[in-house]
């Protein structure tokens, strides 16, 4: 049985030793491990679910803070990034913020400005977790139903009446609403709005065109 740790752990990767000890002293100050790393290479091979947030030096020997952001997009993992770049760094944090990192420091940093930016990406990190958790639950309740029901609820959420169902899928209208009403119990889906939410958060029917 694996153990499950006591607190968030934040990855440290910068190649100045010095930096690394002093933010794993103030993170444990405040009650978050720390896992550091000099390179991006050691803090890759540390696995895919290493820590729940990195702080990541833009400059380093080897790959770059940017290099190492790409490989963990290439491989899903979704800890937030929070750049430490120096005073020339600023337009390659800017090019890491369009690339999906939470935020970045420009060194030398404010150590509260730290620990807010690290206590703010791990509440958005739990936060996406729940909801990466709520859609596979409704996954797996979308999966159960029968292959009648999940036709008749995509049908519902493209805007299909049912009288429109019926026709298209040779039942009639009353057999559509039966299957309707107990597949969105199945999905806990109080009202149409809700099922339409859900089937797009589903990848079931596209989103309205954001105008």
């Amino acid at each position: 049985m694996t153990d499950v740790p006591a607190s968030p752990c934040i990855a440290v990767v910068d190649d100045d030793e010095a930096l690394r000890d002093s933010l794993a002293w103030l993170l444990d100050s405040v009650g978050l491990a720390t896992c550091a790393f000099a390179d991006g290479e050691a803090f890759l091979a540390a696995g895919h679910d290493a820590c729940d947030a990195v702080l990541l030096d833009v400059r380093m020997p080897g790959l770059s803070g940017l290099q190492v952001q790409q490989r963990l997009l290439e491989r899903g993992d979704t800890a937030p990034i929070i750049f430490m770049t120096g005073h020339g760094d600023v337009p390659m944090a800017v090019a890491a913020l369009k690339a999906g990192a939470f935020d970045f420091l420009e060194k030398p940093f404010n150590q509260q400005q730290l620990i807010d930016a690290v206590q703010q990406a791990l509440a958005e990190h739990q936060r996406l977790g729940e909801i990466r958790a709520r859609i596979d639950d409704l996954r797996a309740r979308y999966d159960a139903l029968r292959p009648k029901e999940r036709r008749i609820l995509v049908h519902v959420a493209e805007g299909m009446t049912s009288r429109e169902i019926a026709a298209h899928l040779d039942v009639s209208a009353k057999t559509v609403e039966v299957y309707r009403l107990r597949a969105m119990k199945a999905l806990n889906a109080a009202n149409l709005a809700e099922l339409v939410r859900i089937c797009v958060a589903l990848g079931l029917v596209d989103p309205l065109p954001q105008r």
